[in-house]
């Protein structure tokens, strides 16, 4: 038997920030609202994790969880991908959409879960979004959408691209109703996600250091030949160069929110000339 003795440490009781490499302690994280208590790095966050913090307490309701994606082309290996993400993260597909409450303000609210298949966009996440705007059109509530995503899902193809154009042109008629829309945009915002719906709201916040672009950073230095900014698809570029409205930081982002309606109230659902 070894002179030292063995420490039983059970799974996920400590996580490794990937920014500054400081081991911290899985509940003290989460206490933390997973912002990381030496450098400040916003860890990625589940949908469910974010609504809790969001949301008030008891104000959430869900809609539309019973639709679950098909594999329409037959994709191999698809079916036996999607059964696994589903028990790993208890969830249907990489986004939750509901209703509730901020600071007592009901909104209508989608939030993108990142640990579902890297938040990439399907059909079935293109529709839940489409959805959750027409009934944020019906209620004559707000709308804010967290986003975070790989981009389209390469396992259905075409589909998965007809998305952007479903939910932008339902954005588009929520808009000329007076809708309000706010995206918050996470770590990481790619692809097809970034170029469509991520970018289209009303107002547009950031959580500090976010990932958010179309084409990889290599593939558009391969392309243009030239040597690009370090911080090119960080949001304090994004900010800086007018794309971004505002950087909140996560553990004031109810309360920005808040702000952001309780401002707005009256004035949304007018529609626009």
């Amino acid at each position: 038997m070894d002179s030292l003795s063995r420490v039983m440490i059970k799974k996920g009781m400590w996580t490794k920030c990937k920014k500054c490499s400081n081991i911290i302690y899985t509940k003290e994280l989460k206490e933390n609202q997973s912002v990381c208590p030496k450098c400040s790095n916003h860890l990625r966050l589940s949908a469910k994790d974010r609504i809790d913090q969001i949301i008030d307490d008891g104000t959430f309701e869900e809609m539309h969880a019973e639709i679950e994606t098909k594999n329409i082309f037959k994709f191999e290996g698809y079916d036996e991908k999607l059964k696994e993400n589903k028990e790993k993260n208890s969830i249907n597909e990489a986004v939750i959409i509901g209703c509730g409450n901020i600071h007592g303000i009901k909104v209508a609210i989608g939030v993108m879960d990142s640990n579902f298949m890297m938040g990439s966009m399907g059909t079935v996440v293109g529709e839940k979004i489409a959805r959750l705007v027409e009934f944020s059109s019906k209620e004559k509530l707000p709308m804010v959408l967290f986003c975070t995503s790989g981009g389209a899902r390469m396992q259905e193809g075409i589909l998965s691209l007809m998305q952007m154009a479903k939910i932008s042109f339902t954005l588009a008629r929520f808009k000329e109703q007076g809708g309000l829309y706010i995206s918050v945009l996470t770590d990481p915002t790619t692809g097809g996600v970034s170029a469509s719906f991520a970018m289209q709201g009303d107002i547009i916040i950031s959580e500090p250091n976010a990932l958010i672009g179309f084409a990889g950073k290599k593939v558009i230095q391969n392309t243009i030949k030239e040597e690009l900014p370090n911080d090119l698809q960080r949001a304090e570029f994004l900010f800086k160069k007018g794309l971004i409205d505002k950087i909140v930081n996560r553990k004031e982002m109810k309360k920005f929110l808040f702000d952001i309606l309780d401002i707005n109230k009256g004035i949304y659902y007018e529609p626009r000339k």
